[in-house]
């Protein structure tokens, strides 16, 4: 019909409009750029200091955003300067916890390497439970600044040793795994104590796993733990506990490694 428009034909995906997303950006890479000058007083620093205060005494759930500006005395929405959501804060906690670690000395050797960090990582975590009870497997497992540097200090000294990159790195995350375990269980043990309104001790325990363990003990099939239970001396011991188990594994890698 006369006088009426043709309608332009869809753009193609070349000209100019992306057919793919586009990549996401670091959360680290876009912290080191420079902060804006109008909220300096807002810092990535202050944001995980605040919210780690949150976590340490009410739990990891009692996190959010909104209640972080409150904490911050801030409008809800200024935060996402420079964090894009949860997990963004999740991972800045993570690091900022993980920033209290001390570096071996350099030259120390590999074994002081793994264990000393993995000794200051057991109190660490037992300082930051939340550390273990993450709501996002992201922030569980996503490289942080402060994370990376520990597997560091472990990769340099066992390449310094002679192993692979690929032995260098089954090492360290044995290691990493070992400590993650022995203090998650430390923790869900607490948990359990705190939900049921009982004492963090060793006795309390006991009395709420009696039920379960006497019956289990009863069947018979478990004599080598029954010896455990009545001879053990150090069953209340996990600091010890801890660090002998570890040993053990510093142990079986330098075996197995030939380091």
């Amino acid at each position: 019909m006369a006088g009426k428009k043709k309608k332009s034909p869809p753009a193609e995906a070349g000209a100019g409009a992306p057919d793919v997303a586009a990549p996401r950006t670091s959360l680290w890479a876009r912290l080191a750029a420079p902060a804006p000058a109008a909220r300096a007083v807002l810092t990535p620093e202050r944001i995980a200091e605040v919210a780690v205060g949150i976590a340490d005494a009410e739990g990891i759930e009692a996190v959010t955003m909104r209640r972080l500006a409150t904490e911050l005395g801030v409008a809800p929405m200024a935060a996402y300067r420079y964090v894009s959501g949860k997990d963004d804060l999740l991972e800045l906690m993570v690091d900022r916890a993980y920033g209290e670690l001390v570096a071996p000395q350099p030259g120390a050797g590999w074994r002081a390497a793994l264990r000393d960090p993995a000794v200051n990582t057991r109190e660490l975590v037992l300082r930051h439970p939340w550390l273990v009870r993450l709501p996002s497997a992201r922030a569980a497992v996503a490289p942080t600044p402060n994370r990376m540097a520990v597997a560091e200090w472990g990769l340099r000294e066992l390449a310094e040793a002679g192993l692979s990159a690929d032995e260098a790195m089954a090492a360290v995350e044995a290691v990493g795994s070992y400590v993650h375990g022995r203090t998650a269980a430390e923790i869900a043990t607490r948990h359990l104590m705190a939900a049921q309104g009982a004492p963090d001790d060793a006795n309390a325990l006991r009395t709420s796993l009696a039920p379960e363990m006497t019956w289990l003990i009863g069947t018979g099939h478990y004599p080598a733990f029954r010896n455990y239970l009545a001879s053990a001396q150090r069953k209340d011991d996990h600091q010890w506990r801890f660090e002998t188990g570890l040993d053990a594994l510093l142990d079986g890698l330098a075996a197995r490694l030939r380091i």
